[in-house]
């Protein structure tokens, strides 16, 4: 029996909307996802049960609009963390942040595979070099009227772009 695909679904700016993120929650299991990388502006830690689910692995970062930082820590598990952040997984090393600061640097430096960001609320998937650079957009649907996210699957760098 060969090792299960890794699936991603890479999501930000969930702004509290709650009714959005358990519809992307049904889809990333509806489509075998492995992990989720959440880039912030989560907000409230009440959200968290929604991305805690038994069956995919949940890695996120703060956000500019996470006040609560020490609540959201106890409440997502100590899984979220300050950004930029490195991370290796499964042999690919990723990059994220949720202000794109560190973007052109880290698209530069070519030592990621996938450099993730947030806040801007605006898609925007790119290749460059070697790496896969992928804002989700928000999910929160709030300042774009559009409520996206990402699905990836790293092996392939081939993704899907989710929309509610």
């Amino acid at each position: 029996m060969g090792k299960k695909e890794e699936v991603w679904m890479i999501i930000s700016d969930s702004h509290d909307n709650i009714p959005n993120v358990k519809k992307f929650i049904e889809i990333a299991k509806q489509k075998g996802v492995t992990h989720i990388f959440h880039l912030g502006d989560i907000v409230s830690p009440f959200v968290a049960p929604c991305f805690l689910i038994d069956e995919i692995e949940f890695f996120g970062i703060f956000g500019n609009n996470d006040g609560e930082k020490l609540f959201l820590m106890q409440k997502f598990q100590n899984k979220l963390h300050n950004q930029p952040y490195e991370k290796e997984l499964h042999g690919f090393r990723i990059f994220l942040m949720h202000e794109p600061y560190a973007l052109v640097p880290a698209i530069k430096s070519q030592l990621y595979d996938f450099v993730f960001y947030g806040h801007t609320h605006q898609l925007d998937i790119r290749t460059e070099g070697k790496t896969l650079v992928i804002n989700p957009g928000e999910s929160c649907g709030y300042l774009t009227g559009r409520s996206t996210a990402v699905i990836l699957r790293p092996e392939q760098k081939e993704y899907e772009i989710l929309e509610l």
